[in-house]
């Protein structure tokens, strides 16, 4: 019986070192809390110019896509080593906090809010929400009283039309070219995006123009990372401070976003 015991025992002590040494070896492998060692599985959406979208080749390109590749290359990845997959902007996060994507990108604001259910590394971009409209005589927040506002369904600005367009109707869009397109069609009077994306649609479309410009640097975007992933968050952030000390981030800014103003802390030697 005691022989039995012990043997038992011994079998219980063998079973947690060997998963102790499985487990301190997947962690070697695996550094950063990937879902695929040694592959960063990313989720973004296919028509964020000039951020992320899809050009007429079938290829993903903007902004964010140069960035995120720069930074990778930090991290020790290729570019091959990078697999990037289009999904609606309200599926991004639940992906993330879901293990679907190691990492989400999609100029989303960091709230409050969104930290409740994943982590983001270090802010990237900081800019304005604007109103989008063919209508000139929407010059002020007031001016929207009674009309239609479109915002992309769970973005920073669907957030802030809820809380201060109060006698506006939200309109809640899956993608930016459906709302555009129900804008100049005119079923509704004005659509609620950011700035810099807002702009591209104006030279696609001269009959609108941006007339509201709303303040939106106390969100500032960053790359949303599963909840708790310590490592990612710190290789992500090391790398975001390396690029813009080095004069990466301001390039490729001027490049997609030429003219839009630049954030002083995000340029280099500051």
């Amino acid at each position: 019986m005691i022989h039995a015991l012990k043997k038992a025992i011994g079998l219980i002590v063998s079973a947690a070192i060997f998963s102790a040494a499985v487990s301190a070896a997947g962690a070697e492998d695996n550094p950063l809390g990937l879902i695929e060692p040694g592959k960063l599985h990313v989720g973004t959406i296919s028509d964020g110019r000039p951020y992320s979208f899809i050009d007429g080749e079938g290829n993903f390109v903007g902004f964010e896509i140069d960035y995120f590749n720069d930074l990778a290359k930090r991290m020790g990845f290729d570019e091959g080593q990078v697999v990037v997959t289009a999904q609606d902007f309200t599926a991004l996060l639940p992906s993330v906090a879901n293990g679907r994507f190691d990492v989400a990108f999609a100029a989303i604001g960091t709230t409050p809010e969104r930290l409740k259910t994943v982590d983001f590394s270090t802010g990237y971009l900081a800019g304005f929400m604007s109103i989008m409209t063919p209508d000139e005589s929407i010059q002020t927040p007031k001016d929207l009283a009674g009309k239609r506002i479109g915002v992309l369904q769970g973005s920073i600005q669907e957030a802030y039309a809820a809380k201060n367009f109060k006698n506006s109707e939200i309109v809640r869009f899956p993608s930016n070219n459906a709302a555009v397109v129900a804008l100049v069609n005119g079923s509704i009077s004005g659509y609620f995006l950011d700035y810099e994306g807002g702009l591209l649609f104006l030279k696609q479309y001269p009959q609108l123009k941006m007339t509201i410009n709303i303040s939106s640097f106390d969100a500032p975007a960053g790359f949303a990372i599963k909840k708790g992933n310590v490592a990612l968050k710190a290789a992500l952030d090391k790398a975001i401070k390396e690029s813009m000390a080095e004069g990466v981030w301001q390039r490729l800014y001027e490049k997609w976003l030429p003219g839009v103003p630049m954030p002083e802390q995000y340029l280099p030697n500051r």
